[in-house]
């Protein structure tokens, strides 16, 4: 049993996928498309990779502001949220994504990755911030998760 962390953005979706004992999150890949709502290809490869890694839960970034308004970008979250769920048939959680991109780009400082390299690393980067926050927030319930399907 896995998680997978998604960051949507408007031409990329950030992926990673947890450990088996939803420890850690690791960094997938991007999935990048010409146009915002050309999601075909980007829906069938998130429904790829859940049958490929046993994903039982999928933890979506909600952009919201600072202040925790939400702003335009929610409702194309939300969107796309609900064509997860109806593509994979699994639930999608939602996940505060403040200052994501923000820690992922501190990554990349400590990993020395180049300011012009970075666009390749950010989105799965930041996906994966997603999915640890989630995971050490939800850390009780997804125990029992683990216990229920009998991982220890």
């Amino acid at each position: 049993m896995k998680i997978m962390g998604l960051d949507y953005g408007s031409r990329t979706v950030g992926v990673a996928v947890s450990d088996a004992l939803l420890m850690t999150s690791q960094p997938r890949e991007i999935l990048r498309r010409e146009r915002e709502h050309q999601l075909r290809r980007t829906l069938a490869r998130i429904a790829e990779i859940v049958r490929e890694e046993d994903i039982r839960l999928i933890v979506l970034g909600k952009p919201v502001h600072m202040d925790t308004s939400e702003g335009v970008r929610v409702g194309e979250t939300l969107r796309f949220r609900d064509l997860v769920t109806q593509r994979t048939g699994l639930p999608v959680e939602l996940s505060d994504e403040r200052l994501t991109t923000v820690e992922a780009d501190e990554m990349m400082d400590r990993m020395g990755i180049r300011r012009q390299d970075r666009r390749q690393y950010v989105d799965m980067l930041a996906a994966s911030v997603i999915l640890q926050e989630y995971m050490e927030n939800h850390r009780t319930e997804l125990q029992k998760m683990l216990a229920e399907e009998g991982t220890p």
